[in-house]
C-alpha cells in the first residue's frame, strides 16, 4: 500500500518527481531482463541520456518517458525527431569519450505509465530508433 501511496503523492507533485520515479521504475523493470544499469542522467552532447545500460554485449542508450496517463498519447510519442537527434548527439560524445569505435549499440524506449488504481505499466521498445542513414 505504500507503493501505491508514493504513487499518489508523486502524481500531485511537480513533472520532474514523476520523471525521477519513472527512471527508477524503469532501471528496476530493465534489471529484472538482465540488463546492468551503468549510469544515469548522463549530460554530454548538449544533451542527456537518462540511462547507460548493458544488454549482454551491447550497449543501450535508454530514453524512459513517464506519463499520468495516455491523455495526450502514448509514454514513447513524446520522443519524436528532435528528442531522437538530441539522444544521438549525446550517445555519439559518450562513444567518441570512451574511446571505441568498436562498440555495438541501440537505443532503446521505456514507457512508464503511472496508474493510480494499481501498479505502474511498463513497456520496453527495443531498438526503437536509430541514427540517420549515412550519419
Amino acid at each position: 500500500m505504500s507503493a501505491l501511496r508514493d504513487l499518489l503523492r508523486l502524481l500531485w507533485r511537480r513533472k520532474p518527481d514523476l520523471g525521477r520515479w519513472g527512471e527508477r521504475e524503469a532501471a528496476r523493470f530493465l534489471r529484472k531482463r538482465g540488463y546492468r544499469i551503468l549510469l544515469r542522467n548522463v549530460r554530454i552532447g548538449g544533451g542527456e541520456i537518462d540511462l547507460v545500460c548493458r544488454d549482454g554485449a551491447i550497449l543501450v542508450f535508454v530514453e524512459v518517458k513517464t506519463r499520468s496517463s495516455t491523455n495526450y498519447g502514448e509514454p514513447a510519442e513524446a520522443v519524436g525527431a528532435g528528442k531522437r537527434a538530441r539522444l544521438i548527439r549525446a550517445a555519439y560524445a559518450y562513444l567518441e569519450e570512451l574511446g571505441r569505435d568498436d562498440v555495438v549499440y541501440r537505443f532503446d524506449i521505456v514507457e512508464v505509465l503511472a496508474e493510480v488504481r494499481g501498479k505502474s505499466k511498463i513497456r520496453l521498445l527495443a531498438d526503437a530508433f536509430g541514427p540517420p542513414p549515412g550519419a
